[in-house]
Formats: structure tokens, sequence, C-alpha cells
């Protein structure tokens, strides 16, 4: 096999008697999803040193397999390349390691900057009022401060009420689409994704349960509405609701 079809994925935080197998897993699959055509990616050896992960390219595949790598490179990779490539990087940097993936005669191709790459701008948790919309799936508990659970598509906001509005939200379980508003706790993380870690409900409202090409329709018979003009109104419709980020 030439030097060209082998790649060598070195991490300099480990050696090949310290990197736990299980891990040791986890970057292989990272790795092959990095260089595409998975079925033609093959593991070899595990070389001595800082833990180098050796594998090879079968030969139909490795002009394939290079020319994505150099693309990558060059920040023009397709997307499930570049999000590999971010997988690796922050699984690298949760080791405190930096990688670098090598071709066979020892040339560096792309770097992994993990531990040594710039930290992002993250925010501590505060508050801030909010809009969340679902169907209530739960409400009940022995305490002032009730938990309730409203389901949105696969997503469920886990909320607080008091009792008092737990009993007025009572009547809805499994019915139609509420829309509450209150104080939300919101976080970022060093990725830049929201995440809800609280939200206090105040009030409510029901949704109409109409078909969303009927709801549309009625807004475009609004006079000046602008919805005329609106070309995608499901995205639209998510736009202005923000999907549940903090706004």
């Amino acid at each position: 096999m030439k030097d060209a079809d082998e790649y060598r994925f070195v991490i300099d935080a480990y050696t090949p008697d310290t990197l736990p197998m299980a891990r040791l897993a986890e970057y292989m699959a990272d790795l092959a999803r990095l260089l595409g055509r998975t079925e033609r990616v093959h593991f070899v050896r595990l070389d001595a040193g800082s833990a180098a992960l050796a594998h090879r390219v079968d030969p139909e595949a490795a002009p394939e397999v290079r020319n994505r790598l150099h693309a990558l490179k060059r920040g023009e990779a397709p997307e499930d390349a570049a999000r590999a490539f971010k997988t690796l990087d922050r699984r690298l940097a949760d080791d405190d390691a930096v990688g670098s993936l090598r071709e066979g005669g020892g040339a560096e191709v792309i770097r992994f900057p993990g531990r040594e790459r710039p930290q992002p701008l993250t925010f501590g948790a505060f508050n801030q009022p909010g809009v969340l919309d679902g169907v209530l799936i739960r409400v009940g508990g022995r305490d002032d401060t009730v938990p309730v659970h409203l389901r949105d598509g696969e997503t469920v906001h886990m909320c607080n009420a008091t009792r008092d509005m737990a009993r007025r939200l009572a009547v809805h379980l499994y019915g139609p689409t509420l829309r509450v508003r209150g104080d939300g706790r919101w976080e970022r993380d060093a990725d830049g994704v929201w995440t809800m870690k609280r939200f206090n409900i105040a009030e409510f409202d029901e949704l109409d349960d109409a078909p969303l090409g009927e709801i549309v329709g009625r807004l475009r018979d609004v006079e000046g509405s602008g919805w005329k003009r609106v070309v995608d109104p499901p995205s639209e419709l998510g736009r202005l609701r923000g999907r549940g980020e903090p706004r």
C-alpha cells in the first residue's frame, strides 16, 4: 500500500497505554465520518508515542478522500465533513488534547487545535421574559411550585407554575396548543447553544388549532398585513416565534 493511501490521526494527550478503548472507538467513528466513504476506510494499528490511529484508504476511494480533506482545509468541505471536524475537535478539547491528521509520509494534512482553540464568548445564566408554545402533557406536584410540561414537536418544555395557575392549566391537559408567557432562566454553552434552565408561567392563551393553511389564509385576508408577500409561511412563523430561544 502506498504511503499516500495511509493516514495517521495523532492525539498528543494519550499514548497507546493510556487511551481508553471506548474513547478510541469514539475517535475512530468520528474520523471515519470525516474521511467519508466509511466502507473504504480501514483501521490498521495504533502507533507508539503519542497515540496515533493509523488507517488506510482503498485505492479506488483515495482520490475522493484526498479531495475531501483538501476541501476541508480550504474551508470548502461538505457539511457532513465540517460537522465531523467540529465533533473531533470538541472531543480533543474535552480530553485536553491537540490532534493532527497526517499522511503516511508524515506531512500534516489537517490540524485540530483542540485545547488550544479560542474559547467562544459564553454567558452565565440570566432571567428574561419569554414565550413558549406546546400541548400540556403534565401538570401536578405536591409543592407550592407545580411542574408543568409542554410538548412542542420533539421538544418538551419543563416549566413551573403556582397552584392557582396549575388549576387553570389542568383543564387543558392533552388539549389544544397553549401559548404560555412568563420569566425564563437561560444559559448559553461554549458552542453557542441556548438552554432553558427554568421557566415560570405567569399567563397563557389557548391557540387556534385550525390548519396552518387556513390560518395563513386569514392573515392574508387582513388588509395591509403583508402576509400576501410571504413565500414560506412556516419558516416565517418559526422566525417570529424564535423557536424558544431568549429574545
